[in-house]
């Protein structure tokens, strides 16, 4: 029997290195002249390894987000992820709503993505994000699993202090498992 689940990221392994052996990025609107501010730090929130992305989202100067962001394989390759049916993320917020972004090789703009937004809560919970349900963003583009490059987990679009946990990373669902 196939395992129903492959680890991305259990924070194991020494910050910001995920298990893929690919490094957490923290990413704001500041690259784009805005002003929101963030931080990614790795603590314990529960008695849970996290990591743990905290900030200010703005949408002074046409800003308006904080990002924290996983290559998905090393050197910018891909993963085929078409065995599984989506990904798992453990998280623990505020109550408050998040977006999950997925990009390919074939996104060439940094504002194209596939996203899935969810309400982190102030519990540990396990948030399933089927592929089938992430919806291109200015793109036509389906979204191709037989080649993801990048996970982002994104506070945006409003005015708000983000606080958002992650304790653990998963592809879910095989297929045929």
């Amino acid at each position: 029997m196939s395992p129903s689940s492959a680890v991305i990221d259990d924070f194991s392994r020494d910050h910001p290195l995920a298990t893929v052996s690919t490094n957490w990025r923290l990413i704001t609107d500041r690259v784009m002249g805005g002003v929101s501010q963030g931080t990614m730090m790795r603590e314990t929130v529960v008695g849970r390894p996290a990591l743990r992305m905290r900030g200010d989202v703005s949408l002074e100067n046409n800003g308006g987000f904080i990002q924290v962001a996983l290559d998905l394989a090393p050197n910018g390759g891909t993963v085929d992820a078409s065995t599984w049916h989506g990904i798992e993320v453990d998280v623990f917020g505020q109550s408050e709503e998040y977006s999950a972004r997925l990009r390919t090789p074939d996104l060439t703009e940094s504002w194209q993505s596939y996203r899935q937004s969810f309400v982190a809560e102030p519990w540990w919970q396990t948030i399933q994000l089927a592929f089938e349900r992430f919806l291109p963003h200015r793109t036509n583009t389906p979204l191709d699993i037989h080649r993801l490059r990048r996970l982002g987990l994104v506070a945006i679009g409003r005015t708000f202090s983000a606080d958002l946990a992650i304790g653990g990373v998963r592809y879910f669902g095989r297929a045929g498992g």
